[in-house]
This record gives C-alpha cells, structure tokens and sequence, in this order.
C-alpha cells in the first residue's frame, strides 16, 4: 500500500490536479502521504524483526547508524542557527530515505496481486505520458488547467514515480520479449518527460539485466558492444528523427545549461570541502543551489557522513556482484537489488543531491535480497522456493 500510494498514487494524483479535475487537497502529496505512513510502517518493521528469526542484518545495522548521525547533524544544525529552510528540507529527506528504505525492506514480490497493481499502474502512467505530450514534452503545466498549478509537480516528480514502478515490474518478468517491449515503453515514456536522468537509468540498467540473464555473458556483451557501436555511428540521423526535446542534450552535454549550472555548482561545493574537509560546511549555500552528486554529501554531513554513505553503496554493489550475479538460480530480489544500487550510484555521481530516496529503496532492497538468500542457504533445498514471475505474460 505505502510503495503504490507513494509512486503511482503521486504520479495519478498529479495528473488528476494537471488536468483541472481536483484542487490541490494534499498540497504536493508526497511529503503529507510520507510522514503518514512513516510510524506504521518503522512500527512494521520492529514487528517483522522481532517475529521473524535473522531479521535484522548487518545492512539493517549501517542504515540505522547512517540515519542517526544524520539526524545529529540535521539537531546540531538547527540548533546553531542554520537556515531554516534548508535544515527542513533535509529533515524531509531523512524522513522519505527511512520510509523508502523500510518499503523495499519489506516489498514481496511474490504478491501476485501487487505486481498486477504495479504493472497496471506503469500502463496507465504510459499511456498519459504519451496521450497528454505537446511537441514531443509531457507537461501538464502547459495545458493550462490546474487549478492550484504552483503544487503541481514537476517532471522529475512524475518521471521518479514511473522509474521506481519500472523497476518493481522489470524486476520479475523472466521473459526477455516482455522484457524489451517494457525497456522501450519506458525509454519513450521518459523522453517524452524530458528527465534525463532517469531516461539515461533505463539505459544503464538494460544490460545489467540481460548479462544477468544470459546464457552467454560474452555474447552479450558483444552484441551489446556492436549495439552501442551502431547508435554512436548512427547518432545524427536517430537525434534527427527524434521531436526536440531536452533529452537530445545528452549527445552534446557542452550545449546544454544544466549541465553547465551543474559542474559550477560542483565546482562551489569542492571549493568549500577544500575549505572544510574534516566537518563540511553545512547549508553554506543558497537553497536548492547544492552539489547535483555526492559531493554534497561531503559539504553536508563532512567527511565521516560521505565516507558512511559512499561505503555503503560501494559495499551493497561488491556484495552483489560477488554473491549473486553469476548465480545460476534467478532471484526477482536480485535484480531489483542490483538495479536500485547501480541507479543510485550512476545518480550519486552524475545528477541527484545526496542522500536521495534512491539510497533509500537501494539499501532496502539490498537488505531485502540478502535476508532472502540467507533464509535460502539455510533452508534444505526442497524447503525453498522462488517468486512467482510475471515473465509469461
């Protein structure tokens, strides 16, 4: 319930809201609906690991101590008098991180009737992005009908709850056609939104999934080589078929001024680690003029708070690497694990400010993935059995 009214519920409410037929009743939605499944859910949680034998892992144990010296640092902070505003909006952050977190923590994907609610709901999310486009843009804010339209959101709101129910549903179809049917819906639906980053994340994760899948992890890879070999040669002719859209800034990033506004303000938050590298230099800036990658972490939280953070996404990506990858068994937890990690270090490095709620879903799910493999070492082998896909569909 709280992963389909965070994502998709946010994704419909919007829409509804876009398009003039309901008034701003949640104000943006997700901060309200988040802080109202914060205590049920962290009391769910407490439940499940103290009912439930080696609940509570060691990757349970880092998120914790993460939380917590994040919120000694968000206490000291607002009691030395830093900017209000920017000490709510990370106290926001921590809050949606933690709920995030526990949400992935306890998804069951082999809830049927949940990946058919999820995969209805990436349907009707495809299906408006596409209908409501203007010139190659889904925008709703352009059609000029919203009744409150200072709440609606942006289009890195929408494109964060389509990514996150992409990913739930990619994660159990074990066929690879409905697999490559869904990658291009989801790559048509994100262009057409316009969010490069998550657009650029559909991409990335594509060949992880199918070299995990592969038969033959050299023959991937060589047809993905030849693949990307083909786009690149062919690159002016795809740019040119394609409706104008921001996505097309990815091929000439030097042109584009996100990026440009991106790399200064990358460069302001190195000046001032080199300032403060031990303890940083929190909200040092205007807000929402932050660091889009870890580097604001550092600036944030100090060098304890970025070591803590990129250790732990560094950790969870070697552990899946070494321990389930090259498994021959095929785990829904698996991919979902290592997708959400590999996404949020890509955005680490590349385009979010840091701690995003992405940490949050791929730490969780990591946590998830590895309960699950420890209850199956442990288990005689008759004992275990495996989510039901949707891979036949």
């Amino acid at each position: 319930m709280a992963f389909l009214l965070l994502f998709p519920g946010f994704f419909f409410y919007h829409t509804l809201l876009g398009l003039g037929i309901i008034p701003a009743l949640l104000g943006g939605y997700f901060s309200p609906v988040a802080l109202l499944f914060t205590l049920p859910i962290i009391g769910m949680y407490f439940i499940a690991a103290r009912k439930k034998r080696n609940f509570f892992l060691e990757a349970d144990l880092f998120f914790m101590l993460f939380v917590a010296y994040y919120a000694l640092v968000l206490m000291a902070n607002f009691a030395a008098g830093t900017n209000s505003a920017i000490v709510q909006k990370h106290m926001f952050s921590m809050i949606f991180c933690v709920d995030v977190y526990i949400v992935f923590r306890m998804i069951d994907l082999s809830d049927r009737k949940f990946i058919a609610m999820a995969a209805a709901s990436l349907a009707f999310m495809s299906a408006i992005t596409i209908y409501f486009s203007i010139d190659g843009f889904f925008y709703l804010r352009s059609l000029d009908e919203a009744s409150n339209p200072e709440s609606l959101a942006t289009y890195q709101g929408f494109a964060r709850s389509y990514i996150y129910t992409f990913l739930i549903v990619i994660a159990v179809v074990k066929s690879i056609g409905v697999r490559f049917l869904l990658y291009g819906l989801a790559a048509c639906s994100l262009f057409l939104n316009g969010a490069r980053s998550e657009f650029s994340a559909v991409l990335f994760v594509v060949p992880i999934i199918e070299f995990y899948y592969a038969k033959s992890k050299v023959y991937s890879m060589n047809l993905v080589f030849f693949l990307f070999i083909w786009i690149g040669a062919n690159a002016d002719s795809i740019v040119g078929a394609l409706p104008d859209n921001r996505i097309l800034q990815l091929f000439d990033l030097s042109h584009s001024s996100s990026n440009v506004a991106r790399e200064q303000l990358s460069k302001d938050a190195w000046r001032t680690i080199t300032e403060n590298p031990i303890f940083g230099d929190f909200g040092s800036y205007a807000d929402g003029h932050y660091a889009h990658n870890i580097l604001c972490a550092w600036v944030d939280f100090g060098l304890i708070g970025f070591l803590i953070l990129g250790g732990m996404l560094v950790w969870s990506a070697s552990r899946l690497f070494m321990d389930g990858y090259f498994l021959r068994k095929k785990s829904p937890d698996f991919i979902l694990a290592c997708c959400f990690v590999c996404i949020s270090i890509l955005w680490a490095l590349t385009a979010k400010s840091v701690p995003d709620m992405s940490v949050g879903a791929a730490l969780g799910a990591f946590a998830k993935y590895r309960y699950t493999r420890r209850n199956e070492t442990r288990l005689p082998h008759h004992m275990t059995s495996s989510p039901q896909p949707i891979g036949a569909m």
